[in-house]
Order: structure tokens, then C-alpha cells, then sequence
């Protein structure tokens, strides 16, 4: 690989790793199973009993079921910013109308 296309492979990659939804990874229950099936590997194959691999296991779920929830709820606050009360109650009325 000549030098000029070195520096354009490492400008897309740093590039990629810009574009990121890191919002979308933290939530993603695929991750949060990857990290607790990984430490709980860990545990045991580093001499752990099987209870302590999966009551951390479980202590890992359970953060990310919070984390997801706190990320979910700031991401529907946001939003909402811009939206007035009146303006939501009237968005609700146009969409009773439409379901009739």
C-alpha cells in the first residue's frame, strides 16, 4: 500500500469512527449480551464459580436495561423541546380526528 492511499484509508477510518450512533450502540441489548457473555467467560475460565459468573452476568443486564431507559427517556425529552404544551394537545386532537 503506497503512502497517499495509507493516508486516505486512515482518514476513512478515523472518519468512520466519527459517525458513530453511540446512543444506538449503548441500547443495543446485542452489545450488552456480547459484554456479559464475555465477562462471564472471563470469571470462569479464570477459576470464578458458576453462581458468581451469573450473578454478575445478571448485574450487567440489569445496568444496561437502566442505561437504555435513561438514554431512551432523554432522547424523547429532547425531543420534545421545542413542543408547547398547546401545541401537543392540539397535535393530539388532529390525530383523534384522523383514527375517526
Amino acid at each position: 500500500m503506497n503512502r497517499q492511499s495509507k493516508q486516505l484509508y486512515n482518514f476513512k477510518e478515523e472518519k468512520n469512527m466519527k459517525n458513530i450512533n453511540w446512543m444506538k450502540k449503548l441500547t443495543s441489548r446485542k452489545l450488552w449480551t456480547a459484554v456479559a457473555s464475555f465477562v462471564s467467560m472471563m470469571i470462569v475460565a479464570t477459576g470464578g464459580a458458576e453462581n458468581t459468573a451469573t450473578q454478575v452476568t445478571a448485574i450487567i443486564m440489569a445496568g444496561a436495561s437502566v442505561i437504555a431507559y435513561i438514554i431512551g427517556e432523554g432522547l424523547t425529552d429532547a425531543a420534545n423541546v421545542g413542543i408547547e404544551e398547546g401545541q401537543l394537545l392540539e397535535a393530539d386532537a388532529i390525530k383523534g380526528e384522523d383514527e375517526q
